[in-house]
């Protein structure tokens, strides 16, 4: 299984995924899922990846030969992000029928970036090649196993959120995430964009062992237990709701 996610910020976006692969009871195999290229100072593109691993090397694979090979049609020519997000989903579309087509073979990407004239966007890329963005409620898109880290994204985010913000929101929601899913682990990759920068430096790779994943963790399970001794006990409710009443009476 795979969790990744992608934020959009009036400041930037934000992009952090899981490397797991598989979780066996005897063998456990890891694969960056996260993907970066781009011409410093004109453009910049982050793509996620998410299902089928044959699949996912084959889409890498492709766009790394047509911009290589200088095709006519590649990441470096495309002249807005939409248009650059079809053609990574034509790409997909070709991969899977190459792999053996069915649902056995398909995958999901998240593909992201900005070209110069144009603003920073997000886009989730399903498999048959269609996609949608991020909107102003709901400034995040996830792949993969993406219920358990969604709650964090809900309550936090917003198109105003800092950039150092949401990649601790993002963190947590991967913390979260991994916390109840076996199958979602490190190495974990995080990388923050700037808008209008035109580079990507800020790329971290966290292995199992980090110091700062477990004082991320212990931190956010402190916090959350804090919270949770503060909520009003259940027996409040009956009072509450009794005097309200009484009042409206």
């Amino acid at each position: 299984m795979t969790y990744c996610v992608a934020i959009k910020l009036n400041a930037g976006l934000v992009f952090v995924s899981d490397s797991r692969t598989n979780a066996g009871v005897d063998q456990i195999s890891t694969y960056s899922k996260m993907h970066t290229f781009g011409l410093d100072g004109a453009r910049q593109f982050c793509l996620l990846t998410a299902g089928n691993l044959a699949t996912s090397q084959g889409i890498v694979n492709q766009i790394k030969h047509d911009i290589d090979h200088g095709m006519p049609l590649s990441l470096m020519t495309m002249t807005s992000m939409e248009e650059a997000a079809d053609y990574v989903g034509q790409i997909s579309i070709m991969q899977q029928k190459k792999a053996g087509g069915g649902l056995d073979f398909e995958a999901s990407v998240i593909f992201g970036g900005q070209i110069t004239g144009t603003a920073p966007t997000v886009f989730l890329v399903y498999p048959q090649g269609n996609h949608i963005s991020t909107s102003k409620t709901t400034p995040f898109l996830q792949i993969g196993e993406s219920k358990y880290g969604k709650p964090i994204l809900d309550r936090i985010l917003k198109p105003d959120t800092a950039l150092h913000t949401a990649v601790l929101c993002g963190l947590v929601s991967m913390d979260s995430t991994m916390r109840s899913n076996v199958t979602v682990g490190p190495p974990i990759e995080v990388l923050a964009y700037k808008t209008d920068s035109f580079v990507m430096p800020n790329r971290l790779v966290l292995e199992a062992d980090s110091d700062y994943l477990r004082e991320l963790k212990r931190n956010w399970d402190e916090r959350l237990k804090e919270a949770f001794r503060s909520l009003p006990p259940p027996a409040w409710a009956t009072m509450w709701d009794q005097n309200e009443h009484q009042q409206q009476a």
